[in-house]
């Protein structure tokens, strides 16, 4: 028995930001003060780093649960299975529904019960949950329907990463043009045949870390609103991201039974363009390699940092043939990868 993704879905908003659509913010420093420099300079510093043009923000009527629901159906319908057949409903997410114009999170009830009534599914033994595990939550989601597969407990179970980060953002913060919302989605079951999940690596480092991604108030002094927001410490991820996420991936890979001369594909969270590159750089380095063109598909520079959804939505896209220049086909050995708030880490070698 081998366990594989059999379909694939994702929904990426119609709403598209771009880069100049924030030369109107004022940004301002952790510690109250204004950012000097105009902010076309700030703007074209920050992508030259992340990479990021624009951005896809979720359309007002749409929660995450929303846009989990619309990339599920897509799913299903690629893998062309029963709903009903579904034993578990996944959902990774990180501050639930927030409405448009509002800054509050609701998780009850869970995104996966959300997302189960949303489609209709009448079967009491389809369990939903969701899960809390930063930008790596939909791997992990993965690596648990894995699990409960292999246990023989389940068949079938919906994977889902669903996000609206664009709605828990401080407008003063240059780190909120990062942000963006999106979904996508995968069933996982049984099959007879080859390939599937080969093997997988998870990791949490909370000792120091726990702090890198937080929630805090906004760098805006002059308001005095009881409101979170999502930040972050981005010099501490970006060491700590290129210590301990290539290492993660060699002892995965190592494992897997594979070498690294078999991997056609490496699918890591679109955090940051140039974190990325210089991860997969440190990764076949420490295989004494070259980094292979095309190795590393990207859509961060146009959609952003969607957190969960940015793996599966990356992986849809390529496998309906979207992204241009990429291509995964039967026989394929590909890396999922990702880092995020906890400190969490993870991987999965999969053979397509």
């Amino acid at each position: 028995m081998n366990i594989k993704i059999t379909g694939t879905g994702s929904y990426i908003p119609t709403i598209v930001k771009k880069n100049e659509n924030f030369y109107q913010n004022t940004f301002i420093n952790l510690n109250g003060s204004t950012i000097s420099h105009p902010n076309e300079v700030i703007i074209e510093k920050f992508k030259a780093i992340t990479g990021i043009e624009e951005r896809r923000y979720s359309e007002t009527n749409l929660n995450a649960s929303d846009l989990a629901f619309l990339a599920a159906e897509k799913a299903i319908e690629n893998a062309k299975i029963n709903k009903e057949d579904l034993d578990y409903i996944i959902v990774a997410h990180n501050y639930g529904d927030v409405n448009h114009d509002s800054k509050q999170s609701d998780t009850v009830p869970s995104l996966a019960s959300r997302v189960k009534n949303l489609l209709q599914i009448n079967n009491p033994k389809c369990v939903g949950y969701d899960i809390l595990f930063g930008c790596p939550g939909w791997i992990e989601g993965v690596i648990q329907g894995n699990a409960f597969i292999k246990a023989g407990i389940a068949k079938k179970c919906l994977v889902i990463g669903t996000e609206t980060l664009s709605r828990m953002t401080d407008p003063h913060d240059r780190d909120s043009m990062i942000y963006s919302d999106g979904s996508g989605a995968v069933i996982i079951e049984s099959t007879q045949e080859n390939g599937g999940i080969i093997n997988h690596e998870t990791a949490t480092f909370a000792l120091n870390e726990s702090q890198y991604i937080y929630f805090g108030e906004t760098y805006n002094k002059d308001i005095s609103e009881d409101c979170r927001y999502i930040k972050m410490h981005g010099r501490k991820i970006y060491e700590f991201a290129l210590t301990n996420v290539p290492l993660a991936m060699k002892t995965c890979l190592d494992n897997s039974g594979f070498n690294i001369k078999d991997v056609k594909k490496i699918l890591i969270h679109q955090a940051n363009e140039k974190m990325d590159e210089a991860i997969v750089k440190r990764f076949y380095k420490l295989y004494e390699e070259n980094v292979p063109d095309g190795i590393m598909p990207m859509t961060i520079g146009k959609l952003g940092n969607s957190s969960v959804a940015t793996v599966p939505t990356l992986y849809d896209q390529i496998l309906k043939g979207n992204l241009e220049n990429q291509e995964i086909n039967k026989g394929d050995v590909i890396i999922f990868a990702s880092v995020g708030a906890g400190m969490n880490i993870n991987a999965i070698v999969y053979k397509q």
